[in-house]
């Protein structure tokens, strides 16, 4: 399915020009958080109402950690739930907000279909279980409503997060040689809170869930016209960087 571009939410349409917007705010994600999550929360919601109007939904942010994405989501008449299993992550604005909910991805403690719409952003590869994960956001979806579930390729070039590009070598050598460096460990460890998640296995996971159907897999920064590397196994590794899984809810 591809998103229409004549929708009032077309800013987030697949185009060269969102893809460098994208790759400029993601430059400062260390330096300015603020400013690349604030980025990054309007084009998601913009791209997820390509699938599925928010106004009115209830929808379960998954990993949603300080708030960063709550104001994009409730400006599009959505009421917004999040969950994270980390406390500090939650209070890193403060307050956590409201309706927030500290447990864990992998077993969420909520009823079968309690969401109109679940979603999580590059949370997966912090999780050992990524695809119990994804099946719980299955889980509590009601029938009919939308999973928009994204993450960050392992051998892309920010799969290794900080410690990139050293994690070509192994993850552990990079964790290593990053505290060598800076004389602190890495935020994300790997083996720890950090994990080798591949396209190849997510696209199996969307293809063979058995209760929803793919709406569509998509590069999430790349533009239309560079999507057919999903089509080319390990290319679409390293190409693909942050891949998109959008399903629906049988």
């Amino acid at each position: 399915m591809v998103p229409d571009s004549s929708a009032p939410f077309a800013d987030a349409r697949p185009t060269l020009a969102r893809s460098w917007r994208l790759l400029k705010a993601f430059r400062v994600e260390q330096t300015d958080p603020d400013f690349f999550y604030g980025a990054l929360a309007a084009d998601s919601v913009a791209q997820i109402q390509h699938y599925q109007s928010l106004a009115g939904m209830r929808v379960l942010d998954v990993g949603g950690g300080p708030g960063y994405f709550a104001t994009a989501f409730r400006e599009a008449g959505a009421t917004y739930h999040a969950l994270d299993a980390d406390l500090g992550e939650l209070s890193g604005l403060g307050d956590p907000e409201a309706g927030t909910v500290l447990g864990s991805g992998m077993a969420l403690p909520f009823r079968d279909g309690s969401f109109d719409v679940t979603y999580s952003s590059n949370v997966l590869e912090h999780v050992p279980q990524p695809w119990t994960m994804a099946d719980e956001m299955v889980r509590v979806t009601r029938p009919g409503g939308l999973i928009y579930l994204s993450y960050t390729l392992w051998f892309g070039p920010w799969g290794g997060h900080e410690t990139a590009p050293w994690h070509f070598l192994g993850g552990r050598r990079a964790a290593k040689r990053y505290e060598c460096k800076h004389g602190h460990r890495p935020k994300n460890v790997f083996g720890e809170s950090l994990f080798a998640v591949t396209a190849a296995s997510g696209i199996a996971w969307a293809r063979q869930c058995e209760e929803a159907v793919v709406v569509v897999l998509l590069p999430r920064y790349l533009p239309r016209w560079a999507w057919w590397v999903l089509k080319v196994p390990g290319l679409r590794e390293v190409v693909t960087w942050n891949l998109a899984l959008v399903l629906r809810k049988r």
